[in-house]
């Protein structure tokens, strides 16, 4: 059974509102940030695998439209990318990246040295690495379409993508509290008194108020028409980009072309044209991209297809998640500082490394509101997690993939 795009966004609209309706009522998927297109595509898909199983029936659904919002949100990132955010971070930012750049080479020499011992395609040690647990589903969903093109197509490439960067969310925003928790008392920090604590939440509650006045300046038809502007030369240059790059044997997925382009754009209009770029409007634009993206690919997966690989591939996982502890409590605690604010950044690291922006904000969060503020965990950990790490992931993987997949 075909869905024409209509049909298609249709479908994906309804499992937003099935997934936010599931998260708002279900504790499990709220207290790991389980994004709601998650919950209502894997529920969808779960519904269309007993279809398949039972009645013989597979449905089809337009892919235009989920390729295309994927460009979208990967557009947005770039255009989100401020090089001045370098310079408020400071050296602390520049370490915290490098530390970052090195956790996802080691996650992809896991990934390939375990595909390697149990005899799997290469490709699927990477999905089971830094696309997936660094990436999060956006960049999973991606280079999945990428893997699943060609001449050589990866089967079930999107089935195993989605649910690795599921397994990294939960064991992201489980491992991290844990593990900053051990090294507070190893050090002897103390919680702070609940009536600070209360003052603290007190705090973070009174910020949407707060934002809520610029987003109202901000966000209007001209900045929402010329957001969207912005976007379309993304997807336009990007897909050029990409086809003079397909000539070549070192090559770059289209995304990372519209990425590119986006930060092109941003860091010219501010620092040429002295043009004031406001990120509302393009973090609106990007999160429906991405949650249209996340509903279509969730949706239209075919989880039959992965049944024989899903006890490898859980293997590895397992080995990727004892790495980011083990990396997390010798390395980027110790490099960032080995003082309070390391401890932070560490399960902030848990967070992304596994997971995703969220959650690595939900971990910080988890430990700040007992053990005190952290001004720059709370500054780092969302510009790097939020396109920094999307630029290195990609130019990172790309190497990966042309010599040793």
């Amino acid at each position: 059974m075909n869905f024409d795009l209509f049909e298609t966004l249709a479908l994906a609209c309804l499992v937003l509102v099935l997934g936010a309706f599931l998260v708002n009522n279900i504790s499990f998927f709220k207290k790991y940030n389980i994004p709601e297109p998650v919950v209502g595509g894997f529920l969808i898909a779960v519904l269309c695998w007993i279809a398949h199983a039972v009645f013989k029936i597979e449905f089809s659904f337009n892919a235009g439209l989920q390729q295309g919002m994927m460009f979208i949100f990967f557009s947005s990132i770039g255009l989100n990318a401020d090089f001045s955010d370098l310079a408020k971070g400071g050296k602390s930012l520049i370490i915290f990246l490098l530390i970052a750049a090195v956790f996802i080479v080691c996650q992809d020499f896991v990934g390939l040295a375990m595909a390697k011992i149990m005899d799997l395609d290469p490709r699927l040690g990477l999905m089971a690495g830094s696309i997936t647990l660094t990436g999060g589903h956006g960049t999973a969903g991606a280079w999945a379409d990428d893997f699943m093109a060609g001449n050589n197509p990866l089967p079930g490439a999107k089935e195993i993508g989605m649910a690795c960067a599921t397994f990294g969310l939960i064991f992201g925003g489980t491992i991290g509290g844990p593990l900053a928790y051990r090294l507070l008392k190893k050090n002897n920090y103390k919680e702070i008194s609940e009536a600070t604590q209360n003052n603290i939440q007190a705090e973070e509650q009174e910020t949407p108020s707060t934002k809520k006045g610029v987003l109202e300046e901000t966000v209007s038809y001209k900045s929402i028409l010329g957001t969207i502007s912005m976007l379309a030369i993304c997807l336009v240059i990007g897909q050029w980009l990409s086809d003079w790059n397909s000539q070549y044997s070192f090559k770059l997925p289209t995304f990372v072309w519209c990425l590119f382009v986006g930060v092109i754009i941003r860091n010219g209009a501010t620092y040429l044209f002295k043009r004031k770029i406001h990120n509302e409007p393009i973090d609106i634009l990007g999160n429906v991209g991405l949650s249209i993206f996340l509903a279509c690919a969730l949706m239209s997966l075919k989880l039959w297809l992965i049944v024989d690989l899903a006890l490898p591939v859980l293997v590895i996982l397992l080995v990727q998640v004892v790495m980011m502890l083990l990396f997390a409590a010798n390395v980027t605690y110790r490099f960032m500082g080995k003082d309070y604010d390391a401890i932070v950044l560490s399960a902030g690291h848990c967070g992304f490394g596994l997971g995703a922006t969220s959650t690595a904000v939900a971990n910080i969060q988890a430990v700040t509101n007992r053990f005190g503020p952290s001004q720059k965990a709370f500054l780092i950990i969302p510009m790097v997690g939020a396109f920094f790490i999307d630029i290195l992931n990609a130019l990172i993987l790309n190497v990966f993939i042309t010599f040793f997949s």
